[in-house]
This record gives structure tokens, C-alpha cells and sequence, in this order.
């Protein structure tokens, strides 16, 4: 089956997405283990938080690259959970450049799942 180009474009944006927090993750480790981190175990936590949800990312855009209907529902519901992190990151903690991208790739990725082509490809069919 042909992989339309909106599917083609969330797949390679979630997985860009699933890098970037992989990257945040190895950050957040490196630092703790420096001595950086003022609280040791919440630094942790979030550093396993954003690993199980590069992991999440990474198989959804797995999913959606393989035309998985499945893959659609994860996507959604990951990327809603990116809007009000990305709002409280770029407009409450004054750091756009954080929050900015993760906006604008949560906001590009529901779009593109959405168009018709899209759709035509990850809807289940009827039973």
C-alpha cells in the first residue's frame, strides 16, 4: 500500500520527537551524575519519564511508517499530552525555544493523522 506523504511526514517528526527526548534523557543522567541535579530522584524520575516516552514515540512512529492503524490512537494521545507541556515551557517558564518546537511538531503531527489521506490509510476498516 502506497504511504501517503502526511503519514510519511508525522512518522518522520514522531520519530524526531522520540531522538529529542532520548537526547533529554541522556541529558538529565549525564547531569545527575555530575552532581548538577539539586534533587537526585526527581531528576531521575524524569529522566525515566522521558525515556519510556521517547520509547512510546519510537514505536509509534514505527507504527505509523508501517501504515499500522493502531499506531494513530498512541500518537493522538501523545501528542495532546505535549500541548500544555509545551504551553507551560514556552509561554509560563518564558522558554520558547524549548516549548516552541514541541508545539509546533505536537500541532503538525495531529494535523497531518487527520487529512484525508491519512485517514484513508490508518482507519480501520468497518466490521
Amino acid at each position: 500500500m502506497h504511504r501517503p506523504n502526511a503519514v510519511h511526514a508525522a512518522a518522520l517528526i514522531t520519530a524526531l520527537e522520540a531522538l529529542a527526548l532520548t537526547g533529554a534523557a541522556a541529558f538529565l543522567l549525564v547531569d545527575t551524575a555530575l552532581g548538577s541535579a539539586h534533587d537526585v530522584p526527581a531528576a531521575l524520575l524524569t529522566a525515566a519519564f522521558a525515556a519510556a516516552a521517547a520509547a512510546l514515540l519510537a514505536l509509534a512512529a514505527r507504527g505509523l511508517w508501517r501504515l499500522r492503524p493502531a499506531a494513530r490512537t498512541p500518537v493522538v494521545v501523545l501528542q495532546l499530552l505535549a500541548l500544555p507541556v509545551a504551553y507551560s515551557l514556552a509561554f509560563q517558564a518564558h522558554r520558547v525555544a524549548y516549548g516552541g518546537p514541541i508545539l509546533v511538531a505536537a500541532l503538525a503531527v495531529l494535523y497531518l493523522v487527520f487529512t484525508p489521506p491519512a485517514r484513508a490509510v490508518l482507519d480501520r476498516p468497518d466490521r
